[in-house]
């Protein structure tokens, strides 16, 4: 385990450190969210964090290579060439996209190439824990590989709303699944607790915490395309990866159920931002409108409207998160009946602070609002493709910032 967080460290004070310098590159490079009478930020701001958090885990990934106990996953690097080497062309897609805004098509093109490269590798889903039993052909798996990926990629974009919302839910939620895989490996091997999964999920966690002190609100810089579908491809290849690293006949009785599911965990965590992505298509598609066509309905502004804070709004979509994630991931160690219990409990008390009574009124910042500075509620937040509504016109931006200031998609994830 101290291995483990030692590498994660190094990917969080990497990620933190190299933030500044994506700040400027973004600045200089004109990857700038603009601002309009829709937006939630109240100056045009940088995105392209996602290049630092991919600094972090490269850094983190050569360092750990030099440490005796990881020798078993370096063994055999292919996987982790169609891990980190997917990662650099989704981070390379991101950081175009931040600045020239590219179509749908071209990004989607992008990841399905990305995901495409790591089922190449050797990363791909390939059976179910059901004795070891392969099921279905090798075209079935990569194709539901690539799809899996694809949908993780853009799940975290749609969540990506608010000021380290995306990277606070990812760092919760693979902290969970750090320990659950973890766990589940201690579990099936006693003498060896080198793990790919639970590496690669180390440097993510430590990735989204170095980047975060710079993007809670108010936020100086924004993740962008380069870092949402970073951290959700970088989820998804850890998920995948538990499909196959665990023998469910060398688990004990207890850890059976959650590795005969081994991707409940990854849905566990990505629960809020696969739930917004669905129920905007539902609702936009059966409106007659297109997928992409931005509303007011997004979670997160659910949560502004009914008249929590910026702050609070993120802190409560956290707290969900840790709800569903820390939930499915004591099904490693704990029976079933008290994950129930457990999760029950946990969904009361975030279902209280949720409607209870820290809210203000609907529409606007609650009483004792954290946010003293934060401009009034707006009409859309181009990050997520939502619509709230401005009153007021946002404050004119500083003259460095606003020669910077470009045209972004209703889409696009900060």
């Amino acid at each position: 385990m101290r291995v483990y967080l030692l590498v994660l460290v190094i990917a969080a004070t990497v990620a933190y450190l190299m933030t500044p310098l994506a700040r400027w590159c973004a600045l200089r490079w004109g990857a700038i969210t603009a601002v309009r009478d829709r937006d939630v930020h109240a100056i045009p701001t940088p995105r392209l964090g996602g290049m630092a958090m991919f600094a972090g885990m490269a850094v983190a990934i050569l360092m750990a290579s030099r440490l005796p106990f990881l020798s078993g996953v370096y063994d055999n690097t292919r996987a982790l060439v169609g891990i980190f080497g997917g990662a650099a062309l989704v981070c390379a897609l991101g950081v175009a996209d931040d600045i020239w805004d590219l179509d749908w098509l071209t990004k989607l093109m992008g990841q399905v190439l990305a995901a495409g490269f790591l089922a190449w590798q050797g990363v791909q889903l390939y059976q179910l824990p059901i004795g070891g039993v392969t099921v279905g052909s090798t075209r079935v798996w990569t194709f539901l590989t690539v799809v899996t990926v694809v949908i993780a990629m853009n799940a975290v974009n749609f969540v990506d709303g608010l000021d380290g919302l995306a990277a606070g839910v990812l760092a919760i939620g693979g902290s969970a699944f750090f320990l659950y895989s973890y766990l589940l490996t201690r579990g099936a091997n006693t003498e060896d607790y080198a793990s790919l999964a639970t590496l690669v999920l180390a440097v993510l966690v430590g990735a989204c915490l170095g980047f975060l002190p710079h993007n809670v609100y108010p936020a100086r810089i924004f993740m962008g395309d380069s870092g949402a579908m970073l951290l959700g491809f970088v989820m998804s290849a850890a998920a995948i990866v538990v499909t196959g690293q665990i023998d469910p006949e060398q688990v004990s009785e207890r850890a059976s159920f959650p590795a005969f599911v081994p991707m409940l965990l990854p849905f566990a965590v990505l629960l809020l931002p696969l739930l917004d992505m669905v129920l905007a298509v539902v609702r936009r598609v059966g409106a007659g409108k297109s997928p992409f066509h931005p509303d007011r309905m997004h979670l997160h502004h659910r949560l502004l409207g009914l008249g929590h804070s910026h702050r609070r709004a993120v802190a409560i979509m956290w707290l969900w998160t840790a709800v569903f994630a820390f939930g499915a991931a004591a099904l490693v160690q704990l029976e079933r009946a008290t994950v129930l219990w457990l999760l029950a409990g946990g969904v009361l008390v975030a279902l209280g602070l949720t409607l209870g009574p820290l809210r203000g009124r609907p529409g606007r910042s609650g009483p004792g609002d954290d946010d003293p500075g934060s401009p009034p509620l707006p009409t859309t937040d181009p990050r997520a493709g939502g619509v709230l509504a401005t009153p007021a016109e946002p404050p004119p931006p500083s003259p460095t910032t606003a020669r910077h200031a470009v045209r972004t998609n209703p889409e696009k994830a900060r």
